[in-house]
């Protein structure tokens, strides 16, 4: 029986067995059929990298503090309005409160992309059976996130509203400090990456080394390319990958010369990259232009937060004598829609369609993010036209002048907050998957940054579009958006959302369609389908 040495990216080093060198007839222990393989697993505690990410933990933990501090001393919140006068806050009142949201922002910044990520990096990719299970893994990943945003637009936001601010922050940083005792519980328990360096310097030397050897011929046999042997990769327990003849002139940065220093002596720090360095840049390379597609989507997504609001508190949002809707907690319809659709995806949808697909997701991603585009068009279409009422209405009433409640009840929106969650349960959940999952696995937490790139861009396009659409529309002598809805013309910026994601949505099939998946993702597919006929071959199989 003979024995590779194989190294995963993540520090996880283990013996891999060759099935083609075991007698006939001979399978290893635990596995039959064409799954002959077995790993022997030894871990790598990496404590200093828990502490790395319990000190991003730490910052948002911070933030929230200041955010109850702000609304809970006298001195750190304005006085209370009075006869509808309300006082100016201070410039320390305000200091205090808009810091506490920025460190809240950037301790997001740094967290998010690393906890998603190494709750991927949980699951075994030697492991057939773990690797099937990862790929529910962000279906339920982003189950647990929506259950938090369910929370928070509806109790916190009644809280907020009817009780007191300082227990709606309060309740949130108590839970942080809960989550961080969890994850310090844990920590002994998880796989742990090796630091391997910055994933920024590793393409910037690619691409430097491919500028100053711009003229140089690529040779046609890529063994001729500059590679470090496979036990230097053992070593430092990174995979190596093979060249490719896309964007061969990156494939120059490998190329070796006197100048480059590929001859007798040490190569040069940014003139000589391996061929794994080459291929790693291409890979990131090629998720930008899929990137850039969903800028316009988190653009509308945008819009579930702030006009979608904006139009709700116009509306009757009584149910009952008493009790009265928050116009924020309508979002709520929108989380619990894509729980739902979450579960049912993967529970019933994936089943039922890999069954003709023979793709283990069901449907590949890139279709799944497709779907959720493409839904996203039809809602601002049918909240353009549910606008065009809410005017009619208001108009017919002479409310868009004085700018009063209608009395149109607010689940009249209702429609475009459910399909707004649905295109979410989508589009958001495929499109953190997509971009692990095609980063090469040195950078997966760069990939897993880049769809959170997207909102952070959509977000800016979305007040950038709105400002600019608001003054161009205002020089004319009808603005679009006013701050009184009820005289704005609402329903023709919806529109022309609907024509932009329209647009988007057929620059994302045509890039979606020329994307080739990376190898190790069809690998995958192939394991994971191998492990299903296997089991159905066995269940198959009379006892005895």
């Amino acid at each position: 029986m003979c024995s590779v040495r194989a190294v995963r990216a993540d520090g996880v080093l283990r013996d891999r067995v060759q099935p083609h060198h075991l007698p006939d007839g001979e399978a290893p222990p635990g596995h039959r059929g064409g799954l002959q393989q077995r790993h022997q697993l030894v871990r790598h505690r990496l404590p200093h990298a828990a502490a790395r990410r319990l000190r991003r933990r730490r910052v948002p933990r911070q933030g929230m503090v200041l955010l109850v501090l702000s609304v809970s001393l006298p001195a750190l919140k304005p006085r209370p309005c009075h006869a509808g006068v309300c006082p100016k806050a201070s410039a320390l009142q305000l200091g205090v409160y808009f810091g506490g949201l920025y460190i809240v922002a950037l301790g997001n910044g740094g967290t998010k992309p690393n906890i998603s990520t190494i709750g991927a990096d949980q699951f075994d990719e030697f492991d057939p059976r773990e690797k099937m299970h990862k790929l529910s893994f962000f279906n339920w990943w982003m189950f647990t996130i929506f259950l938090g945003i369910l929370f928070s637009s509806t109790v916190l936001v009644y809280l907020q509203d009817n009780v007191s601010w300082a227990i709606g922050y309060g309740i949130p940083t108590l839970g942080l400090l809960v989550s961080i005792a969890v994850f310090l519980a844990g920590t002994k328990l998880y796989r742990h990456r090796l630091p391997q360096g910055s994933a920024f310097t590793s393409m910037g030397r690619v691409l430097a080394a491919a500028l100053i050897k711009w003229n140089v011929p690529v040779p046609t046999d890529a063994k001729e390319l500059h590679e470090l042997d496979l036990e230097v990769y053992t070593r430092k327990r990174r995979f190596r990958m093979d060249s490719t003849n896309s964007m061969r002139f990156l494939n120059k940065a490998a190329v070796k010369d006197n100048k480059g220093g590929g001859g007798g002596g040490s190569p040069a720090r940014w003139s000589l990259c391996t061929v794994t360095q080459v291929e790693e840049t291409k890979q990131m390379i090629k998720l930008v232009p899929l990137l850039v597609t969903m800028f316009v989507p988190c653009t509308l997504i945008a819009q579930t937060n702030t006009l979608f609001v904006k139009q709700g508190a116009t509306m009757n949002r009584h149910m009952g004598p008493r009790f009265q809707i928050p116009p924020a907690s309508l979002g709520a319809f929108v989380t619990l829609t894509m729980l739902i659709t979450v579960a049912v995806y993967d529970r019933v949808l994936v089943r039922a369609v890999r069954r003709y697909t023979k793709n283990p997701r069901g449907i590949t991603i890139l279709k799944r993010m497709g779907i959720g585009l493409f839904l996203q068009v039809v809602t601002m279409g049918i909240a353009s036209a549910a606008e065009s009422r809410r005017l009619a209405y208001a108009r017919s009433h002479g409310l868009d002048k004085t700018g009063g409640e209608l009395g149109l009840t607010i689940f009249v929106l209702l429609p475009q907050f459910v399909l707004m969650g649905l295109a979410d349960a989508f589009l958001v959940v495929g499109m953190i998957e997509f971009f692990y999952d095609q980063a090469p696995e040195s950078m997966k937490s760069l990939g897993t940054a880049m769809s959170l790139t997207a909102y952070g861009i959509g977000n800016i396009l979305s007040s950038f579009l709105l400002s600019t659409v608001t003054r161009i529309t205002g020089e004319r002598g009808n603005a679009w958006v006013t701050n009184n809805l009820n005289a704005s013309n609402l329903d023709y910026y919806y529109a022309f959302l609907t024509v932009l994601g329209g647009i988007n949505f057929l620059a994302f099939l045509a890039l979606s369609g020329v994307y080739r998946y990376k190898g190790e993702s069809t690998e995958t597919i192939d394991i994971v389908m191998g492990l299903e006929a296997e089991k159905a071959k066995l269940q198959a199989e009379p006892l005895g």
